[in-house]
């Protein structure tokens, strides 16, 4: 059985903390260099891969490729400057594509 992965993709200030939890992170501002990393953590078995909202919005081509796949699951996080809004709708969508419920907001996935 393989083990899948866990990825953190943004700017390093804000991601090196994850390395802590066991987390690989990918430290980049670059939006190009984030997808391309991206596509190459979709073909290494990252089962989720959190990506600062920073890098998120000017990535939309390449998070839409993923939507609709079940893996890897691409959640935005604020970066340590805060948060830009965009992420929370996503990663509750996210989780419940993942477990099939809402675990976050209390109500039974469709």
């Amino acid at each position: 059985m393989s083990m899948y992965k866990i990825g953190v993709i943004g700017d390093k200030d804000t991601i090196l903390g994850f390395k802590v939890l066991g987390i690989s992170v990918f430290p980049t501002t670059d939006a190009k260099e984030a997808s391309r990393i991206v596509r190459q953590l979709s073909k290494d078995n990252y089962a989720i891969i959190f990506i600062t909202e920073q890098l998120a919005k000017d990535m939309d081509e390449t998070i839409d490729e993923y939507k609709q796949s079940v893996m890897p699951a691409i959640i935005l996080i604020p970066n340590n400057q805060g948060a830009l809004g965009i992420g929370m709708d996503g990663v509750k969508k996210s989780v419940e594509k993942a477990i099939g419920a809402d675990i976050l907001f209390g109500k039974e996935g469709r």
